[in-house]
């Protein structure tokens, strides 16, 4: 089996929960997801099946939640699943929110949560956390290419807010970063992932739908689809020397980076152009 899925991650399950169910349910050892989402998250979540789990890193990797933000309180975790580190008596409106939001929009920089599983010194940092060792978290770059507030509740004091994203964004940092900005506090209550490079809401389907082998197949989507990269289709010859990994000679390509060699429509290689020169980068076998 080779292909891709487009599932809808609920509420309570963790995206390593997911993988496993698909494990199970195709007895497939290799299958893997192009996203981590937080168990308190849900939306979007592409799995892999089979050997298109070696194109993970060649899908386009921006992504667009909807962020839904409580103001006047922030918590150590930047979410709902925190304990409560502080609350605030001030009010915010809604111009308040427009006016700030648009600071976050571009190239940040942004500190990640203390509870989240980026490594420092071959650690992650929510295990320094539990223990309750202080330690010194550096800003990462991020790029905000789109924030839109979309509703705003004055009395419950309430956000929702559009955010599209470079891979490696932290929305639960946006909320209390918010909050820092409006001097009221926030924190994150719900999220909703849209969006995953080309795999959108509202072709994702539910987790639980997958029931049958049958089923996933039916709904298995051809990784061609979801490639941002540009398709050389293969002679017979070409076919021969890249299946035993042999570089082919081309000139008529123009200049990029990687390109998808296909036989009768179907992946055989990732090869990486090269000076006239298609170097094979990765070869698909019986796929």
């Amino acid at each position: 089996m080779f292909g891709f899925l487009n599932v809808y991650k609920p509420v309570g399950k963790t995206s390593h929960d997911v993988v496993t169910y698909f494990r199970k349910l195709l007895k497939i050892k290799q299958i893997g997801h192009t996203g981590t989402l937080d168990p308190f998250a849900e939306g979007v979540l592409p799995i892999c099946i089979g050997k298109a789990t070696r194109l993970i890193e060649y899908l386009p990797d921006d992504k667009a939640y909807i962020a839904y933000v409580q103001f006047g309180k922030s918590t150590d975790t930047y979410d709902t699943e925190g304990e409560i580190t502080a609350e605030y008596d001030k009010k915010v409106i809604k111009n308040d929110v427009l006016s700030t939001i648009k600071n976050f929009e571009g190239e940040i920089e942004q500190y990640p949560p203390i509870y989240s599983a980026i490594k420092l010194d071959g650690k992650k940092l929510y295990e320094y956390a539990r223990e309750g060792k202080k330690i010194e978290i550096k800003p990462r770059k991020v790029k905000i290419s789109k924030i839109e507030l979309k509703e705003f509740d004055e009395n419950n004091q309430t956000a929702q807010i559009y955010i599209e994203c470079s891979k490696g964004t932290y929305i639960r940092s946006i909320a209390n970063d918010l909050g820092k900005v409006l001097e009221c506090g926030g924190y994150l209550y719900k999220l909703i992932r849209t969006k995953a490079g080309n795999f959108a809401l509202e072709n994702s389907i539910e987790m639980n739908n997958f029931q049958s082998e049958e089923y996933v197949k039916k709904n298995l989507i051809e990784p061609i689809k979801m490639l941002n990269l540009p398709i050389y289709e293969l002679s017979e010859t070409e076919l021969q020397k890249v299946s035993h990994g042999q570089n082919l000679l081309n000139k008529s390509i123009k200049c990029v980076d990687f390109v998808i060699l296909i036989y009768n429509n179907r992946i055989k290689a990732v090869a990486k152009f090269d000076n006239g020169i298609i170097k094979v980068n990765k070869v698909f076998d019986n796929v």
